[in-house]
């Protein structure tokens, strides 16, 4: 992907994108700056982001980074002071971690707490300090990643499940309060993304019940109509493709590869 800044469809755009420095935030980067969207990537780890960015900008692309941990509130409200310049419209909360991999009366409190204070505390926090000068300009964006996990059951991850569904009826009653002022909040619903987090997923899986990591993947993919995974690239066209439809509001893109829930 390549574009030229200050040309495309989000031209004159800022979009900021938590987890900015992941395999799918990196690809949000760059097909958000390919459209030429200015862009901000947050994380928590620096190197990460920089990488991202560097890779933005050989595409032709500009890229700001700031750490930040999302589910900290006084993290949030020092990335918000330090951005107070860059007029942000579009607002990806991509950020979110995985959890255990295992039943849940195996799962320990701490577990549990962590994925909804990344997952569903962060896109609140990040809603809570970006919203604000959207809705006083008239006018944003709010696309939070949410996951096909949150729509169907996928054993021995009831935290990130209980977490997606969260999001689901975050972006569905923010979408109500925020809409009638300028904003329009989504969300976008992967399937099982290829890359290193279901490589990780696969292999605790395997573990777990004894198969190889080979095996449980086969095995998951065979659960789509399409029998494969979804690659990064897809997701972020869906994205792109979200954007250029502006009635879209409150409502959840499922690109799951036809990953949908049993009847």
């Amino acid at each position: 992907m390549s574009g030229a800044p200050g040309t495309g469809a989000l031209a004159a755009r800022t979009a900021l994108i938590t987890g900015g420095g992941g395999p799918l935030g990196r690809a949000f980067a760059l097909a958000l700056a390919a459209a030429g969207a200015r862009v901000v990537l947050v994380g928590r780890t620096e190197r990460a982001l920089t990488e991202a960015a560097l890779r933005v900008a050989k595409e032709g692309g500009h890229a700001r980074t700031a750490v930040c941990d999302v589910s900290d509130p006084a993290a949030v409200r020092t990335l918000a002071a330090e951005l107070a310049d860059e007029d942000v419209s579009l607002l990806v909360n991509n950020a979110g971690i995985a959890g255990p991999v295992r039943p849940l009366t195996d799962v320990e409190p701490e577990e549990w707490d962590e994925v909804f204070a990344v997952n569903v505390r962060g896109t609140y926090l990040m809603c809570r300090a970006f919203l604000p000068p959207m809705t006083a300009a008239g006018r944003g964006d709010i696309v939070n990643i949410a996951s096909v996990s949150g729509k169907r059951p996928l054993l021995n991850r009831t935290p990130y499940t209980a977490a997606k569904m969260a999001l689901l009826g975050l972006t569905r009653t923010l979408a109500g309060e925020v809409g009638p002022l300028g904003v329009s909040v989504n969300s976008l619903s992967p399937g099982p993304v290829r890359g290193p987090r279901m490589d990780r997923n696969f292999r605790m899986t395997a573990e777990l019940t004894g198969c190889t990591a080979a095996e449980a993947e086969r095995d998951f993919a065979s659960r789509a109509a399409l029998g494969r995974l979804v690659e990064e690239d897809e997701v972020a066209r869906a994205l792109l493709a979200m954007l250029a439809m502006p009635g879209l509001c409150g409502a959840d893109i499922d690109l799951s590869a036809g990953m949908i829930a049993p009847a």
